[in-house]
Parts: structure tokens; sequence; C-alpha cells
């Protein structure tokens, strides 16, 4: 049975609400993101309102795009026409709502794959989409400006990961010369690069071509699930050693870590034993490494049949949940925190947040 939530561990305010489609205001900017990665197609379409945003549309499907790609060095024709087909329906939601300001971006399984301009082209000739391949330090960044609302004022040492389908991007940002009322906003003011001019300063970054898809295939040939598991941990940590904060001393006090992935909000979910998923519940809930190390374990007792029918992993995530959790554990064992930040946000909503930046559709006001 799973413990019950930490009193004083409530999900902050969202900083962004849903809204049904027609409750746009008519004539109202839209804007939309879509983030197709290794493993799923994911789509926001929302419009400014004060200082964040309001979700009008959305769309997320599981494509396995990079299905194959660690073997092959190519995007299979099967992988590329379940793509195409999320594609279309991303494309009639974006006409029906007339949004003419977008991003939409691919990630790691374009970036690696030899065939990948072809399926650009691809794309563009069946949907009329544009898809841009954006490089490892843009997905760090837009990863990192999603959760600025859940940046805590007492935060000195900040680390967001973001842990994807093909790549895991880490971000080390040191906030202890910033006030502390201004520690969010000063996230906020990264979309436009790492460079430190908002007091926020970026002490390193790393992007790892190491998801949950991409280090599962490495070892798909281990039958022992606690080995493969055991070995999937390790293989990542050794990944870890040209990020400079992976050989620093670090203090657990003033240190927070932000998790953003579908592998931090499962984890946060079964934690606190739900059966439906709940956003307003598992966004901005805070866990401990010992908290976190539980549900791992309970995980690794299910065993691979246990997983595919437990309804908190659910039916899309078990084949890759132990990869995630993998990679969870070997950054938790690296620093241990009392305060992972759990964000149910991440590539879609830093796409969002900055083209309304860069438009100057938000106001000032608080982030949280």
């Amino acid at each position: 049975m799973a413990p019950e939530r930490p009193k004083g561990a409530d999900a902050i305010p969202a900083m962004m609400s849903r809204v049904e489609p027609d409750a746009a205001p008519p004539g109202s900017a839209l804007y939309a993101a879509l983030d197709l990665g290794t493993n799923s197609c994911r789509m926001l379409i929302a419009q400014p309102r004060g200082s964040h945003f309001q979700v009008v549309d959305s769309f997320s499907k599981t494509v396995q795009l990079g299905l194959g790609l660690e073997a092959s060095g190519r995007l299979s024709r099967a992988s590329m026409g379940r793509t195409v087909q999320a594609l279309r329906i991303c494309q009639k939601k974006l006409e029906k709502h007339r949004v003419r300001r977008m991003r939409l971006v691919a990630t790691e399984a374009c970036r690696r794959a030899r065939n990948a301009q072809d399926f650009i082209r691809m794309v563009r000739r069946e949907t009329g989409l544009q898809l841009e391949i954006i490089m490892p330090e843009e997905e760090a960044r837009l990863a990192v400006i999603s959760c600025a609302p859940l940046v805590n004022a007492t935060t000195e040492q900040l680390l967001v990961i973001d842990i994807g389908g093909g790549s895991t991007e880490l971000v080390w940002i040191d906030l202890s010369e910033v006030p502390a009322d201004q520690r969010a906003r000063s996230i906020m003011a990264l979309h436009s690069g790492f460079a430190p001019k908002s007091g926020a300063r970026v002490v390193d970054w790393i992007s790892v071509p190491l998801g949950v898809a991409t280090l599962k295939d490495q070892f798909i040939d281990v039958e022992d699930d606690a080995a493969r598991f055991a070995l999937m941990s390790w293989f990542f940590e050794e990944n870890l050693a040209s990020f400079s904060p992976y050989s620093a001393e670090n203090r657990r006090e003033g240190f927070q870590i932000i998790g953003t992935s579908g592998t931090v909000t499962t984890v946060a979910a079964s934690y606190l034993g739900l059966r439906r998923y709940d956003r307003t519940k598992v966004d901005g809930l805070h866990m401990t490494s010992d908290q976190i190390d539980v549900v791992i374990r309970e995980y690794l007792a299910l065993g691979p049949e246990g997983r595919r029918i437990d309804p908190q992993i659910g039916r899309d995530r078990h084949s890759l949940i132990m990869s995630g959790a993998a990679i969870l554990q070997a950054l938790l064992r690296i620093w241990p925190t009392d305060r992972l930040s759990v964000a149910d946000r991440g590539l879609r909503e830093g796409l969002l947040y900055q083209q309304m930046n860069a438009d100057g559709v938000l106001e000032d006001g608080p982030l949280t």
C-alpha cells in the first residue's frame, strides 16, 4: 500500500489551467507547441492569460518514432507511418483553432537518424507541418524555463532533470546570488540562452544520449529483471563523468531537484496510490530520495508481468518504466535530496513560454 501523502506536500497552484476549446475569446491569439520525441508526439494549444497561459486543446500519442533506431541508425518505415498519422491529427487541431504562431520541434530520434531529413520532408508533404530539429542545449533550456514556477524561494542550488525517450538533459543552476523573491523569475529569463544575464548562473549542463527507450535497447538482451535494472543504472552513471557537478561536494540544504518526465510523474502517481492519473495532485509534489527508492523497489518486486497490469504505471509506460527508474536512481544516488519537485510539464510548456515572451504578450506577475 502506498504511503499517505506527506503533510504540506500539496501541489502548488498550476501555472496553466485548462479551458474548453470554444472558451477562448474571439480574436484572441493562440499559440501551439509540438514536441516530437523518441517515444511520444505531444502538442499543446494555449492562449496568454496574465503572466501564464491557458491550455485550449492538447494531444498526446505514443508513436515510438525511435523504435529500432539504436540498431539500424534509421527511422523505420512503420515508425514514420505511425508518426505521420499522429501529426495529421495535430494538423487538424491547428487548423480548427486557426493557430498561426507555433513551434513544432523534434528531438533526439531525429537528431540521430540518418534519414531524418527524408522524414521531415515526408511530414511536410503529408501534413503541411514543418518540423524543426532542435539541438540539445535548446531542449535543456526549454525544459528549465517550463519549471520556473516550481523553484522555491529557499533554493540556492537547482538541478533540473528531463528524462526523455532518447536522451536525458541535466542543468545545474546557481541561484545563491539572486534575491529569494526573484529566483523563479530569474529561471524564466533563461529562455534566450544560458549566458548569465538574469543572475541565475548555469554552472554546467549535459545531454546524455540515453533516455528510457535508448537505455532499454542497450540492455534488451539481459534476461534477469533485477540484473538488467542494475546494469542500466550504473551504465547511465558512467555517462555523467563529464558533468562538472558530478565530482563536486554538494549540501542538501538549499538544494532542489526538479524532475520533468513521464518517469518522474509515474513514480509520483505510484507513491500517491493513484489508480487514475491526476495532474493536480502530481505536479508540484515534493518527494525525498528515500520515498522514491521505496517506489522503485516496489516496481522491481512486481516484475515485468506485475508492472504490465499495474494501473498506476499504465499500459503505455510499463515497458519503459524500469529504464527511466534506473536513470532516476542513478541521479539520486549521486545527489540525494529531501526536495525533489515533480513537474508535469516540460518542452511544450517551455516552447509556449518562449514564444509568448518573445512576443511580449505575458504580463509581469507572480509565477506561482
